[in-house]
């Protein structure tokens, strides 16, 4: 009876939409001019049997014509994807007008509009019709997905699948507060009904490179911030670029990764072993420009790709109206918010939220092992708005929205799953070192670098200055631009004599200098540039400085220093606000082959818990102070407690590692009979 009162529900829902269209294609011949419907005498809206026929000959052609179109346009970017959505909805429209003798195009204009609008109002339609049960969005991907998988498989695997769901960049004590708020309802259901709430600690390395590296692959060794200069090949890695996240993975391939055995990587920056991914970076080039990143699966669905373009409109004038607001009122700290960023916004928070959420849709009803998920949204805004400005909180509170519908799958998928909420890393606030010093660490170290240099040398050295404050940082613009275009290779650098190469990462700034040999210890750096050291140590905006010297590493900072391998202090300790962790973190670092010639450790005020930021952010990550350092893990009741503490990525993949093989070890198979009670909830 369940299955016949299914059938008549979906068959009464087609009939709904069928006549509705049909409705909304008579408005729309009003409007346009271009098309025009056949009219008949017989009925009081003469046009409505055109419109049916015309409504069903267009839904049809939908169906059977827009895989087959999608899978031929996966080879162009997102961008480029969004007119071909367009154009191809338009080819259809002129089909089925051509088709069907009910209909007319006198221009070619407004079938291109028409297939656009009816696209539109179906999917809102759908939307409404659905909206009954859970969440419209849901249903509709949960129903596709079934229909796409048609499995003809008698058992389904009943061993509990892990489900992983990375909320990129925010901090442990920031979702407290944001449950307490109810800014996250979903979440503090979670954590107050099934679910225990922990922080973890990262690496000094406070990014999701480091973070997804370890957690993913099982090691981040040799990783010391976002972007890093490699001697050896003269060449500027960063993890935005899919080569040398691709290199990464190679690097590591004899420790198996969380994913490897059928998993699926979900707007990750690696893969983590699985051979099913979607919109991750180290599998974002070659010639296909993004065709390989999992957007074809998603706009295969003409209503999801009209769907995910409005909400990307939607945002585009939310920041712009947002970034007015902050102008208007004279809210510090903050950053330009111009450019490309208002598309990268609309990218991270809505185009990959959508695409990823959809792929871990299919992975729930395929009955995937283990799958992770990362959603970049909270991320990107709070580096340009503040971690816990209400802009933020209001895209925390739409991810919350996601996660509320991946757990509603999760109830509704044939195999049983557990669900893990993380983040791989917090934010710190403040005014960024340019705003509060007048310059760049860049230009800084030039400017002590050079100081007994000629003129002619110090200037050029400041029209070539290779500071990070000119680069872009955050993970979602480096999802963005990976998307669009595939770079091969890592950026090589050519420096002139005595030049030094300025990176950062947040408040971690790396300085290296390409002709002093190795890594070069404080006596070689004092030769080449005297005073350089002492002018930095003593900089109100550094915090502490990691050199090697001859007798071993030390800290140096303004007014003491800190032996790394003795941990003896001489003088004030630098470490001292950075947390009891903090020279556990420089010691590992500075165990890498890649370590800088100088790590500079980035200010931190505790009485402001505030950073400053060598990039141009606002809310900031990458190096140690403050809650940066500090993720949060959700994971369920009735699994084993990780350690507590639980310091560094490698260490937490460990902890996902054993979630995993506990969860999916063997177990008896039930039928597909015995699930049916949570299929028919659809």
């Amino acid at each position: 009876m369940r299955t016949v009162g299914g059938v008549v529900r979906v068959l009464v829902e087609f009939l709904v939409l069928w006549g509705l269209s049909a409705l909304a294609l008579i408005v729309l011949d009003r409007i346009l001019g271009g098309i025009t419907l056949d009219q008949s005498s017989f009925t009081p809206l003469p046009t409505l049997p055109a419109a049916l026929a015309l409504a069903l000959v267009f839904g049809l052609l939908n169906a059977a014509l827009w895989p087959v179109i999608m899978r031929c346009m996966s080879w162009i970017g997102p961008v480029l994807l969004f007119v071909g959505v367009f154009l191809a909805g338009g080819v259809i429209m002129l089909l089925t007008v051509y088709l069907v003798p009910v209909a007319s195009a006198d221009q070619l204009r407004d079938a291109f509009f028409l297939a656009a609008l009816l696209s539109l109002f179906t999917s809102v339609l759908s939307g409404a019709i659905a909206s009954r049960s859970d969440t419209a969005y849901r249903l509709m991907q949960v129903r596709r997905q079934r229909f796409r998988l048609r499995r003809n498989s008698a058992l389904v695997d009943a061993s509990p699948g892990l489900l992983c769901i990375q909320i990129d960049g925010l901090g442990y004590d920031v979702l407290r507060r944001a449950i307490a708020d109810g800014v996250t309802p979903g979440l503090a259901k979670l954590v107050r009904e099934t679910h225990r709430l922990v922080p973890w600690h990262t690496d000094w390395s406070s990014q999701t490179g480091a973070t997804q590296l370890g957690v993913l692959h099982g090691s981040n060794h040799n990783v010391p911030a976002f972007r890093w200069y490699d001697k050896t090949t003269g060449r500027i890695s960063v993890f935005s670029n899919p080569a040398d996240n691709e290199q990464r993975e190679l690097e590591r391939t004899d420790i198996p990764g969380l994913l490897a055995h059928d998993g699926a990587s979900r707007g990750n920056l690696f893969t983590g072993g699985a051979n099913d991914n979607v919109l991750v970076v180290s599998r974002m080039r070659g010639a296909r420009l993004g065709g390989g990143a999992g957007y074809s699966d998603y706009f295969a669905d003409p209503a999801s790709a009209l769907r995910t373009f409005i909400r990307m409109f939607a945002e585009l004038q939310r920041e712009l109206r947002q970034s007015l607001r902050q102008k208007r009122k004279d809210i510090q700290p903050r950053v330009p918010r111009g450019g490309v960023y208002p598309f990268v916004r609309a990218f991270a928070t809505v185009l990959a939220t959508d695409v990823a959420a959809a792929a871990v849709v299919g992975d729930l009803i395929k009955g995937r092992s283990v799958v992770y998920v990362d959603l970049i949204g909270y991320d990107e805004v709070s580096h340009h708005s503040g971690i816990s400005r209400p802009e933020t909180l209001a895209v925390l509170t739409k991810l919350d929205d996601v996660i509320e519908m991946l757990l509603a799958v999760v109830q509704q998928a044939d195999r049983p799953y557990r669900v893990v909420v993380l983040s791989d890393h917090g934010q710190s606030q403040g005014a960024t070192f340019q705003q509060r010093y007048g310059e760049t660490l860049g230009q800084l170290v030039v400017r002590l670098a050079a100081q007994r240099e000629p003129a002619a040398v110090k200037r050029h050295w400041y029209e070539r200055e290779s500071d990070v404050s000119r680069q872009p940082g955050a993970e979602g613009r480096g999802y963005a631009a990976a998307s669009v275009h595939s770079p091969t290779a890592g950026e090589e650098t050519h420096t002139s004599a005595g030049e030094p190469i300025v990176l950062g990462s947040g408040n971690l700034g790396l300085v290296y200098f390409p002709h002093l040999p190795g890594r070069a210890d404080v006596n070689a750096i004092e030769a080449a540039h005297p005073g350089l050291l002492t002018g930095l140590r003593e900089h109100p905006g550094i915090g502490f400085l990691l050199v090697a010297a001859p007798g071993g590493s030390v800290v140096l900072g303004s007014h003491g220093q800190v032996d790394v391998t003795t941990g003896e202090v001489t003088g004030e300790n630098p470490l001292a606000v950075m947390g009891p962790d903090a020279l556990a973190k420089v010691r590992r670092t500075d165990t890498f082959d890649n370590v800088a010639d100088i790590m500079v450790g980035g200010a931190y005020w505790p009485d402001t818990d505030e950073v400053a930021a060598f990039e141009a952010q606002v809310g900031s990550h990458g190096g140690m102070g403050g809650p940066q350092s500090t993720p949060f893990l959700i994971y369920p009741a009735d699994l084993p407690a990780p350690p507590d503490p639980l310091h560094g990525a490698e260490a937490v993949h460990q902890v996902l590692v054993g979630w995993r093989d506990l969860s999916t070890k063997p177990h008896a198979a039930v039928t597909k009979q015995d699930s049916t009670t949570r299929a028919e909830t659809l």
